[in-house]
């Protein structure tokens, strides 16, 4: 059995017509066909059943199919990590994240890295806040850090990946849980939920200064440690959050109601960080694909 065979095999299998699988492989058919029953006879098993009219996968057939597609990917997997060796694309980057809202960049950067740059390997490194994400990065510990900074070190580059805005959480059964925005205003006498005041924490910055703005102090009633555990207490009508519209988007939680916030333009757009004077191709090649997201 060789690679030409399960290419061959494949384009039948998928097409279940030996003309189209032929004009997709550019070759005539009766080469093709002669393929086809040379890797049937060496595997001792039928691998179609074809008559006039129709062409269908047999039992056998149908147990080659995944293993055909799986050697080759692991065939286009190793010729990417060949060229991404005689490219310098080869190494360890190491990448911290802050933040529920940068789990699914994450996740679909490392997909992307492990199909497309297979000689780069990542190491992910999950932080509650974006601070200790920066001081990783500064210290020399990571390569990226993902997070949202007011001030960013001047040896430090940074470009958004991710637009956001403020929303509000609310418990469902909120008056205002329905509604299409709401400003700052109309919550003046609820309680909130806020994650800890850290140095750098942009979220409880932005609502001490949309609520001074607006005349008033929130009533923080709880302090949480992450935004999940700030979304349960928002479910479980402890107060209101003042959250992320990425967040929104990947929570399904029935009693939590998002609502956009009516106010100034605020940044808070997730940013990817990196030591300008790391110049590796490895990096290079990992910011690439995340800043084309």
């Amino acid at each position: 059995m060789d690679v030409q065979q399960l290419r061959s095999f494949l384009a039948v299998a998928e097409e279940l017509h030996f003309g189209r699988a032929a004009e997709r492989l550019h070759v005539a058919q009766p080469p093709l066909s002669r393929t086809i029953k040379q890797l049937e006879r060496e595997l001792g098993v039928q691998l179609f059943e074809r008559n006039t009219r129709s062409v269908s996968l047999t039992a056998g057939g149908q147990a080659l199919l995944d293993p055909a597609k799986d050697v080759l990917e692991a065939l286009r997997r190793a010729e990417a990590a060949v060229r991404s060796a005689g490219d310098g694309e080869v190494g360890l980057v190491r990448i911290a994240f802050a933040g529920v809202s940068t789990h699914p960049l994450v996740a679909r950067l490392a997909r992307l890295i492990r199909s497309r740059r297979p000689g780069i390997r990542l190491e992910l490194s999950s932080q509650n806040f974006a601070q200790p994400a920066m001081k990783k990065l500064v210290q020399g510990e990571t390569d990226i850090a993902l997070g949202r900074w007011d001030v960013v070190p001047g040896d430090v580059a940074a470009e958004v990946v991710m637009p956001d805005a403020l929303v509000i959480a609310l418990p469902d059964t909120h008056p205002l849980a329905g509604a299409q925005r709401l400003s700052i205003e109309q919550l003046k006498g609820d309680t909130f939920v806020s994650l800890p005041p850290h140095e750098g924490a942009v979220l409880p910055d932005r609502l001490r200064r949309l609520a001074h703005a607006a005349g008033f102090v929130a009533d923080v009633v709880q302090i949480a440690p992450d935004t999940q555990t700030s979304l349960a207490l928002v479910s479980a009508q402890v107060g209101c959050h003042l959250t992320l519209s990425s967040v929104a988007r990947n929570v399904t939680d029935p009693h939590v109601a998002f609502v956009p916030l009516d106010a100034p333009p605020q940044d808070v757009d997730l940013r990817a960080a990196w030591r300008r004077d790391d110049r590796r191709p490895e990096l290079r090649a990992v910011l690439d694909e995340l800043l084309a997201l």
